[in-house]
């Protein structure tokens, strides 16, 4: 038997005049909170558009600057080394400056020397016009006619032929030569090369062409442990540097490119028979000096030396204390020790 349904109870609190009714009012039905709306966060997303442009690609952030202790310990830092660069430069022009009216009490090379050094220093103007006129010849004679240090096609062409691993079309300048001796080593880097180009550069803008010819024959090796003219002019031939005759004088420059392997002979001049076996390299290069500059001091004579700034003859100088006219001690202590006098 069917069961009809149960009719729901009116309200107590329907206002007056308003008709009551059980039946569930039509159209759409309320809204409930639990269940959101088709097309809400849960709907499918719609499909991308094929035509539609890319969106712009988002620059990375840089990344943030260190702040706090960290930023302040890197600008420490960096002020330091700013100082200590400023600092080497300014010594570096205070020494370079200085070599104008001082002479240097020693150099790197015979600093270098692990058997001791034997050198005093001589005023150019009391050294031989022979062997200043020859050192040009032999080893830079366009130092009195060059602006500067070297010219960059000579430098550019050094550095290919070493990289090429080549001989040395040209050798290096006087200027070169004189940072060398004084402030490096005698290694042959590419790093030591340029530091070398760079210093002889600044040494042509302090110091005239005499004052470099000054520093080079007083601080060149012309012998073992015997550095400058005047100790190797007293060493070699027991005589002053102003008197050198123009045969010793291109003995002298023959020894620059190989001062190592020879000896003193008994009684004075050079003895190429030596312990080491490798006499042969000095002596080609003496006799290719004797072979080459004598040509040169017979075309150009004294000329080029003074062009240099150097004027008048040694032996017409007045004595001064430093002239070297007598033997140095630590020379004369050499030849008693080797004993060849």
């Amino acid at each position: 038997m069917p069961v009809a349904p149960r009719r729901r109870r009116p309200p107590d609190d329907l206002p007056a005049g308003q008709r009551w009714t059980d039946r569930v009012p039509a159209g759409p039905p309320a809204a409930d909170d639990r269940f959101p709306p088709h097309d809400g966060p849960l709907a499918a997303p719609p499909p991308p558009d094929p035509w539609a442009a890319p969106p712009p690609r988002s620059r990375p952030e840089p990344p943030a600057e260190p702040t706090g202790p960290r930023r302040g310990r890197s600008r420490r830092l960096r002020r330091r080394a700013v100082r200590v660069l400023l600092a080497a430069f300014v010594l570096q022009a205070l020494v370079l400056v200085s070599l104008r009216w001082v002479d240097p009490p020693t150099t790197a090379f015979m600093l270098a020397d692990e058997q001791g050094a034997v050198q005093q220093s001589v005023p150019v103007e009391h050294v031989s016009r022979w062997f200043l006129a020859a050192v040009i010849a032999h080893e830079d004679q366009a130092l009195p006619y060059r602006d500067g240090a070297f010219t960059w096609d000579e430098l550019s062409g050094r550095a290919e032929a070493h990289l090429r691993g080549e001989e040395d079309p040209s050798g290096s300048t006087i200027p070169q030569q004189v940072a060398k001796n004084l402030f490096l080593t005698p290694s042959m880097s590419v790093w030591r090369k340029a530091v070398e180009a760079g210093l002889a550069a600044e040494l042509s803008l302090v110091l005239d062409d005499r004052r470099v010819l000054e520093l080079y024959v007083n601080s060149a090796q012309l012998g073992p442990h015997v550095y400058g003219i005047c100790a190797a002019s007293w060493y070699w031939f027991d005589t002053p540097p102003s008197t050198l005759s123009a045969d010793e004088a291109v003995q002298l420059v023959g020894l620059l490119p190989s001062p190592g392997h020879v000896q003193r002979a008994p009684g004075g001049g050079l003895d190429f028979d030596v312990a080491d076996g490798l006499g042969w390299l000095s002596r080609s290069h003496v006799l290719n000096a004797q072979a080459r500059v004598p040509r040169h001091l017979a075309e150009r004579g004294f000329q080029p030396v003074e062009d240099a700034g150097v004027e008048g003859l040694a032996q017409d100088q007045p004595d001064t204390d430093d002239d070297c006219s007598e033997r140095p001690e630590e020379v004369a202590e050499l030849i008693a020790a080797e004993g060849t006098g």
